[in-house]
């Protein structure tokens, strides 16, 4: 039975504290649409997705319309391109990545992923076929976000494809340089990738999934943040439990959208990824739960230990809520696409150092994250294999998602606008990991691992 109360409690949550469904994505295999000859292919991915995806916009408009519940972002996830592209030249998968683009233009989506690879264990002559035009797939589309997997815990960490991905990752910085080097806020760099993920730019279509699927991605940083102010000065049981309520709550919404969504289009429900997503709007932020969890600042000594607590309440709060949970789910630490990030960043309280620490314990990892346009590939490699790490070893996702703004440097910052918000530059270690990156090889998996 509907409560009056939990109904006028979510209309506040709406109005007033940011809650809204981030997005809802539809995932479609594109296996069906395999062909020997590239100019077919880009036609039967361009005709699946159009016509699979013809209702999707429309359908969210309209679930908007009848629970008052703001929709942000409506996206197609597709099948790794490059298992459906085989062996085909650059220049195909180039033309593949301008498919995705008019596809998404045709529907009228937000984003479109999948331009995408998956090479924890080593790389097919595809693979590398791929990741060789991304930078220019990035810097010629608006629409379409790429993704390579470079490690399982399974299967250990590729140093070769991560030393690949530093060269990626400059030359889409190099080529987008006009528009602060945004290239890069496209592309994302994974451990443990999840199949089932709704958010961008990582998310893809797996190869368990069926042939098409709703996947909802929910947000609410500010009605946690709003919950906690009001608990005032209690213990930090008591605060736990208002968070996993709160979540509760929050993920109720998503069930209902995502339920909602995939009756209507007539495809099944996937997913509901808990995760929350901050933004740049004020009172929407991560980082202003932890503070007023009791810190004077994010960053500060005690951080970790915040974030693994609200993201611990919130799985809790989460899986009681819905029937199928997946994705990231947990908080997202994305430092330009979060206001107190943002602040604590400029303000110094906030490194490197101390967000690589946080991502033992949170969702993702260092995500949309500007650093001097001058750093070396190296750095960005050492910097990835770090964060990777992390993921592999404690058996969770982890990824990178950073930005060498050309031309920038610690001080200035960049603004990409809209969702992705404003970075300030942050500062690397200057010391260089050069002669252990070009050792190359894997790096094996950990003995935990051997679970069979």
């Amino acid at each position: 039975m509907l409560d009056t109360r939990d109904i006028l409690e979510t209309i506040q949550m709406i109005r007033e504290e940011n809650l809204d469904i981030r997005t809802v994505t539809m995932g479609i295999s594109l296996f069906d649409c395999v062909s020997d000859d590239g100019n077919r292919l880009c036609d039967n991915i361009y005709d699946k997705i159009t016509r699979k995806a013809e209702r999707l916009v429309a359908t969210g408009q309209d679930i908007e319309k009848k629970y008052g519940i703001p929709i942000v972002n409506k996206r197609v996830s597709v099948t790794p391109i490059s298992l459906v592209a085989g062996n085909m030249s650059p220049d195909v998968f180039l033309k593949l990545a301008h498919t995705l683009q008019r596809a998404a233009d045709t529907v009228g989506i937000n984003f479109i992923g999948g331009y995408s690879a998956l090479v924890h264990k080593g790389m097919t002559q595809g693979d590398r076929n791929l990741i060789s035009v991304i930078p220019e797939a990035l810097a010629e589309t608006d629409l379409v976000c790429s993704s390579v997997n470079v490690a399982t815990t399974k299967a250990g960490i590729n140093m070769d494809a991560i030393r690949l991905m530093g060269s990626t990752i400059k030359r889409a910085a190099a080529l987008t340089a006009d528009r602060n080097s945004i290239g890069c806020a496209k592309l994302v760099v994974f451990a443990n990738v999840p199949e089932d993920n709704p958010f961008m730019a990582g998310a893809f279509h797996g190869v368990g999934e069926p042939d098409t699927v709703i996947n909802v991605g929910v947000s609410g940083p500010g009605v946690v943040s709003s919950a906690i102010a009001r608990a005032g000065d209690c213990d930090l049981s008591a605060l736990a439990d208002i968070i996993k309520k709160t979540a509760f709550k929050i993920t109720r919404v998503g069930q209902l959208v995502a339920s909602e969504a995939a009756s209507r289009l007539g495809v099944p429900f996937g997913i509901v990824d808990l995760s929350l997503a901050p933004t740049p709007a004020v009172g929407d932020s991560v980082a202003l739960i932890l503070e007023n969890m009791g810190l004077e600042s994010c960053g500060a000594h005690g951080t970790t230990a915040c974030l693994a607590m609200l993201n611990d309440a919130v799985k809790k709060g989460g899986v009681m809520a819905s029937s199928h949970v997946g994705g990231l789910s947990g908080a997202f630490i994305p430092v330009s696409e979060d206001a107190g990030m943002i602040a604590a960043a400029k303000r110094g309280a906030l490194t490197i150092e101390k967000l690589e620490a946080m991502t033992a314990v949170c969702s993702v990892g260092l995500d949309m994250i500007a650093v001097p346009g001058d750093t070396s590939e190296e750095v960005i490699c050492g910097l990835i294999a770090d964060e990777i790490s992390i993921g592999v070893v404690n058996t969770k996702t982890t990824a990178v998602r950073v930005i060498p703004a050309v031309g920038k440097t610690v001080g200035d910052e960049v603004d990409f606008g809209g969702l992705l918000g404003t970075a300030p530059i942050m500062e690397l270690k200057p010391y260089s990991p050069a002669k252990f990156i070009h050792r190359g090889g894997r790096i094996p998996a950990p003995i935990h691992s051997l679970k069979n």
